[in-house]
C-alpha cells in the first residue's frame, strides 16, 4: 500500500498540463521551491511513438510487404509451372494428346490460368512495378533454342511447313528480345517493344496453328507433325507456348497502361536554325 501511495503521489506531481508544460500546479509546490525545466531528451518509447505518428512504421511495413511479395512470387510460379509441366508430361506419356480435343484443351486451359493469375492484386502490383515491361521480354531470349526444330526437320521427323516457320520465327524473336528489352529499359523503345510483342505473339499463333493442322492430318502432308503430341516435343505446345503467349499479352498490356513520357511543345520551326530578327528597312533603302 505504501508503494502504491508513493507511485500515485509521484504520478500526480509529474502529470503535465497543457497550460503548464513543466508539470503540476505551482500552487501545490512547497515554499521556496524552484521550478525545474525537464531536459529535452527522447527515450526509446518516445522515438517509437514519434515514428508511429510520422507514419514511418507504416512505410517500413509497406517496404517489408513489397519485399515479401517479391519473395513470394517466384516460388509460386515455380510450383505452378513445375506442376503443369509434370502433369502435361504424364498426359503425353499416356498418349492422350493423340486425339484432337485434348491438345487445344490443354493449351487454352493453361493459358487461361496464367492470365487469370495475373489479375490477382498481388501479382498485378508486381507486374505494374517500374521496369517490369522490359523484364517480361527477357524470357523470350531462350527462343533461339528453336534451332532444335531444324534437327527434327533434317532427320525427317517434321515437315518443313511446320518446322521452318516455327524455327525461323523463334530465332528472330530470341535475338530481338534482349535488344528490345534494353531499349525499353532506356525509355526510348516503347513502340519497338509493342511491335516486338505483336510479332512474337503472331509467330506463336501461326506455329501452333500449323503444328495442329499438320499434326492431326488436317493437311495431308508427309511427314506429319505427329511428334508434337509425344514427349518431349509435347511440352512445347502445351506448356511453353501458353507461357510465352501470356508473357506477350501481359507485356503489351503493361506497355499500354504505362504513362507515356511527356513531350516538349512542338516548335513552329521545322529546322534547327535560329530565328532571324526582322530588321526594319532604313530610310535610305526606302528612298531607292
Amino acid at each position: 500500500m505504501l508503494e502504491r501511495a508513493l507511485v500515485e503521489e509521484m504520478t500526480g506531481h509529474l502529470a503535465y498540463d497543457k497550460h503548464d508544460p513543466v508539470g503540476g500546479d505551482p500552487a501545490d509546490d512547497p515554499p521556496g521551491a524552484v521550478p525545474v525545466q525537464p531536459l529535452a531528451c527522447r527515450s526509446d518509447e518516445d522515438r517509437s511513438f514519434a515514428a508511429l505518428a510520422d507514419g514511418k512504421i507504416d512505410r517500413a511495413r509497406a517496404v517489408r510487404g513489397a519485399s515479401g511479395m517479391t519473395a513470394f512470387l517466384p516460388p509460386s510460379r515455380a510450383v505452378l509451372l513445375g506442376g503443369w509441366f509434370t502433369a502435361t508430361a504424364v498426359i503425353a506419356g499416356h498418349g492422350w494428346y493423340h486425339t484432337l480435343q485434348w491438345l487445344p484443351i490443354a493449351v487454352t486451359g493453361f493459358l487461361g490460368t496464367l492470365l487469370a493469375l495475373s489479375r490477382i492484386p498481388v501479382v498485378a502490383r508486381a507486374i505494374a512495378a517500374p521496369g517490369m515491361g522490359s523484364r517480361l521480354m527477357l524470357p523470350h531470349s531462350f527462343r533461339v533454342a528453336g534451332v532444335a526444330f531444324l534437327l527434327y526437320l533434317a532427320l525427317g521427323h517434321l515437315p518443313a511447313l511446320c518446322a521452318l516457320p516455327a524455327d525461323l520465327g523463334d530465332i528472330a524473336v530470341g535475338i530481338a528480345a534482349p535488344l528490345a528489352a534494353r531499349r525499353l529499359g532506356q525509355g526510348t523503345g516503347r513502340r519497338a517493344a509493342l511491335w516486338f510483342n505483336a510479332f512474337g505473339l503472331t509467330e506463336l499463333v501461326v506455329a501452333l496453328t500449323l503444328g495442329a493442322l499438320t499434326g492431326f492430318q488436317l493437311l495431308n502432308i508427309t511427314p506429319s507433325s505427329s511428334p508434337i503430341t509425344e514427349l518431349p516435343l509435347a511440352l512445347i505446345p502445351t506448356a511453353t507456348v501458353p507461357l510465352l503467349i501470356a508473357l506477350h499479352i501481359t507485356s503489351m498490356a503493361t506497355l499500354v497502361r504505362a504513362p507515356r513520357p511527356a513531350r516538349s511543345a512542338a516548335s513552329p520551326l521545322t529546322s534547327g536554325a535560329t530565328p532571324r530578327t526582322a530588321v526594319a528597312p532604313s530610310p535610305a533603302s526606302r528612298a531607292r
